[in-house]
């Protein structure tokens, strides 16, 4: 019987990140060849659909360096270290959107990118959003305005191209559920 999991062999650190590690692992397949396979290790993440009522969602409009323009998304984050996906959740919407969630809800985790990396992602719809006395601050690394939406003028950004991440495309497709 073929073994339904691969076996590590050995592995060598190509990079080390402040979000993710690259490595290349000497790997023995489920179908019992050998082979080399480069991984991208991410720590999973949050992508958080905060609705303000039924109809409404906050947005961020958010400069990415890595394609070097403003996009329109869902807020997300990455988990830190032992934190729990719901704590994460609240600690990055009140980081990113500046509206603390009474309620968090799990509306499924998806990998993203399963042929070259790790990470998973962990979809929440928070509600019940109240502005906290102080405002929780944002990374150093975030440039971002939130900004409020009906949920069909968020799904229109999509057309537009002014919303164009996977992550934000399918949290809105989960937001009505």
């Amino acid at each position: 019987m073929e073994e339904r999991t691969g076996t590590i062999l050995g592995t060598r650190l190509i990079h080390s990140g402040r979000v993710f590690d690259i490595v290349s692992d000497r790997v023995r397949l489920p179908n019992g060849h050998e082979t080399t396979m480069d991984v991208v290790r991410h720590p999973p993440s949050v992508i958080l659909i905060p609705m303000l009522d039924v109809e409404k969602v906050v947005l961020v409009h958010q400069f990415r360096y890595s394609i070097n323009r403003w996009i329109w998304e869902l807020p997300a984050g990455t988990l830190e270290p032992g934190e729990h996906v719901e704590a994460a959740a609240r600690r990055e919407c009140e980081e990113e959107t500046g509206y603390a969630a009474g309620r968090v809800e799990r509306l499924g985790a998806f990998y993203p990118t399963p042929g070259y990396c790790d990470e998973l992602m962990h979809f929440l719809r928070l509600t019940d959003l109240t502005t906290p006395p102080v405002r929780a601050p944002r990374d150093e690394d975030e440039v971002l305005e939130p900004a409020v939406y009906t949920l069909d003028d968020a799904r229109r950004l999509v057309s537009t191209d002014d919303a164009t991440d996977m992550k934000t495309v399918l949290g809105l497709s989960l937001a009505a559920r």
